[in-house]
């Protein structure tokens, strides 16, 4: 803690002697009761949606240092759980448990950039490299099942972003650039205005670290364009454009015994296999709406995904050439003028999506290793398709009852061919019928009580599939869909003259054939994952959000999460390790890896004048487990973190100006950053020791 005091004591004098403009210092600015939630497919205000909802909007996301990955925009979302796998962009997202169990990528959380699913039709997110955090504008996170209103990607919850528009002026542009710890830096810019009836704003940046780890190198491009045009006022179009290509190391995760000597040491084959990941995507769509009356109009979007994945692991290569089309189109028609006590709005349409995925790997190191040309391990070519139709309706009884229901019907189909063995061949199928329904109260401003009932409903994604523990190539018969069934009971609202803002919410859920990784002691295939359903769990959480301005200056937000997550199965499930004589299984009442019981974000944040302010930061998690045999030698130690930093806007005529210093983990506290259950015991991979960075932002 002296360390902390001195490097804040050094801080602080540097930036006190001076003013700008005056901050927004009420908690009406950041949670209005009226703001306008688009998550559920339907706009409306945070009063009426009857989900455990989280707004992230620009007062925090203008506090980030690094502005690159997720896990620094929604610490204060509670129920939600960003595990940073390599000090950068490359992140495993959870919501209520859901998506623990990726290797690579995020499963059952539905996740929309500016109305655009990012999701295939299996319901897998690959990666966030599609957002540059420095351009975005809003965050809304709906937790818990909502699969009637996104299909099989949102079992677990949604996330929406928007990014930004550009200002109401003739041109505008922006500069940003921060660097620090560990090679680290980023550069940073973005033009635009509005003219008539068009609005644009193209960014772009470039990002490159060398990260804590050894071998953890990374770098990325980006560049993004958007374009909002109102021929009239019953129209608007606004087209997309994005660009990415991102290059990480992998040091992959380590022994505990590793983890102890050292957490910097990489995994002992990442290094001379040099394993990485790298990403290169193009983007483009189109979103629109056409109103035809105050209370009937079309919604629509249209958008193709080109990439590549190339990914070094194991001595082999895998590349994915990936082409992700989609399409989709809602209609609404609202009964009940505005004044009525009695309202409906009905909305029904379609979702098409697809995939097309050419996919080799390639054994590559330990053919050099014995002087021989590189092998091909698998050819094949899958095709996806998804099919989801919807009905929503939203009734308000009154100013006090609200309501939301909504089903859906999904279809998906798999088809793979496979150009070295045509007797693998085959066809994968999942469907499902999926509902939701809920309630708000709201018998006084203050007070917004809401509950909800829905069905999660998750396929089997791509990788899964294509890891076939029966034969070399050809799909894994094995696998079906997993399901859940969630309730949510909440309450939030604004007390003391909207200077105290709570949301509070409590679930259960239970899950069937949730997704497990295995291994089998074949050699050749004993480095490979497989996948497999194992059967049931029961989720008990409890979620809160609060923030306080005691004094005008003053502002404390503290978001909590109690996670109970057990599994439920009716008999032992063996977990085969590489280690034969290492025998464990999950049974009845043992916890789910990677779920913490208790998380904990607190931020304080002083206004010392107009434009000056600083704040600090404690992020703080329970111990968790590494596999679903709980063994307490392997857990992952609690852990809490410091964080502070200090904003200043300089005083430049014309020329809006900001710099900001910042430290996370300030007192170097060693910590397990992500953890999987891995059969070979590389379970454990460290997070960053201290790191300080400084960063500027001009707008003109």
């Amino acid at each position: 803690m002296k360390k902390i005091s001195i490097i804040i004591l050094l801080i602080l004098p540097s930036v006190c002697l001076t003013n700008a403009q005056q901050l927004k210092d009420t908690i009406s600015f950041k949670y209005p009761s009226e703001i306008q939630i688009s998550a559920p497919r339907m706009n409306a205000p945070l009063s009426e949606i009857p989900f455990a909802t989280s707004v992230v909007d620009p007062n925090i996301l203008n506090k980030m240092s690094q502005t690159i990955s997720l896990d620094e925009a929604v610490k204060l979302v509670p129920g939600m759980k960003v595990d940073n796998q390599s000090d950068a962009e490359r992140i495993h997202v959870s919501i209520r448990g859901q998506g623990i169990l990726t290797e690579r990528g995020t499963r059952g959380i539905n996740l929309l950039v500016d109305g655009l699913p990012m999701n295939d039709p299996t319901g897998f997110v690959p990666d966030f490299f599609n957002i540059d955090f420095n351009n975005v504008e809003k965050i809304e996170v709906l937790r818990g099942s909502a699969a009637a209103l996104f299909g099989g990607s949102a079992s677990g919850g949604i996330i929406s972003i928007t990014t930004q528009n550009a200002p109401h002026v003739p041109l505008f542009g922006e500069v940003f650039g921060t660097g620090g710890s560990n090679g680290f830096w980023k550069a940073a810019g973005k033009f635009g205005g509005e003219s008539d009836n068009t609005n644009y704003l193209i960014n772009f940046s470039r990002t490159m670290g060398d990260g804590y780890r050894q071998h953890e190198h990374f770098w990325g491009n980006f560049v993004s364009g958007k374009m909002t045009y109102t021929p009239s006022e019953n129209v608007t179009l606004t087209p997309l454009f994005t660009y990415t290509d991102v290059y990480h190391e992998n040091p992959e995760g380590v022994p505990l015994a590793t983890y102890d000597l050292s957490p910097k040491i990489p995994n002992g084959a990442s290094i001379p296999d040099n394993e990485y990941i790298e990403t290169s995507r193009i983007t483009t769509g189109l979103t629109g709406t056409i109103k035809f009356t105050d209370n009937q109009d079309i919604r629509f979007n249209g958008y193709v995904k080109r990439g590549t994945f190339t990914e070094s692991s194991n001595g082999s290569y895998n590349v994915e050439t990936l082409t992700t089309p989609g399409a989709s189109v809602q209609y609404d028609l609202g009964i009940g003028s505005t004044n009525s006590s009695y309202k409906n709005t009905i909305s029904a349409g379609i979702d098409l999506s697809g995939q097309n995925m050419d996919q080799h790997n390639v054994d590559h190191f330990d053919q050099l290793a014995i002087g021989r040309a590189d092998s091909i391990e698998a050819l094949q070519n899958i095709k996806q398709s998804g099919l989801g139709l919807f009905l929503s309706d939203k009734i308000d009884f009154g100013k006090e009852w609200s309501a939301m229901l909504s089903v859906r019907y999904d279809k998906i189909h798999n088809e793979l061919t496979d150009a070295m063995n045509d007797t693998v061949n085959g066809n994968a199928d999942f469907n499902r019928v999926t509902g939701r329904i809920g309630v708000t109260y709201s018998p006084m401003k203050e007070v917004n009580f809401f509950a909800n009932w829905g069905q999660g409903f998750l396929p089997p994604a791509t990788d899964e599939l294509l890891n076939n523990p029966n034969s070399w190539g050809g799909f894994n018969k094995n696998l079906t869909f997993a399901t859940s069934n969630s309730y949510d009971l909440g309450l939030r609202g604004a007390l003391m003259k909207n200077n105290l803002y709570y949301d509070l919410s409590g679930f259960y859920e239970t899950t069937n054939n949730d997704f497990d990784r295995f291994r089998i002691p074949v050699p050749g295939r004993n480095l490979m994952d497989f996948y497999r359903n194992v059967g049931s769990t029961r989720r008990i959480g409890l979620e809160f959000y609060g923030a306080y301005f005691p004094v005008k200056d003053l502002e404390l937000q503290v978001a909590y999460t109690y996670s109970n997550f057990k599994y439920t199965n009716s008999t032992p499930i063996q977990i085969v390790m590489d280690d034969t004589t290492d025998l464990r299984s999950i049974t009845n009442g043992k916890y789910l890896p990677n779920s913490p019981m208790h998380q904990l974000y607190v931020d304080l944040q002083y206004t010392f004048m107009p434009g000056l302010s600083a704040g600090v930061g404690a992020e703080m998690y329970s111990k968790a487990y590494i596999d679903g045999a709980n063994i307490e030698s392997e857990a992952v130690p609690a852990y809490t973190l410091l964080d502070a930093r200090i904003n200043y806007e300089l005083p430049v005529k014309s020329i809006a100006a900001e710099i900001s210093l910042s430290g996370k983990n300030l007192a170097d506290i060693k910590y397990v950053a992500f953890s999987e259950p891995d059969p070979s015991g590389n379970s454990y991979q460290a997070g960053a020791g201290r790191e300080l960075f400084a960063s500027f932002r001009i707008r003109f």
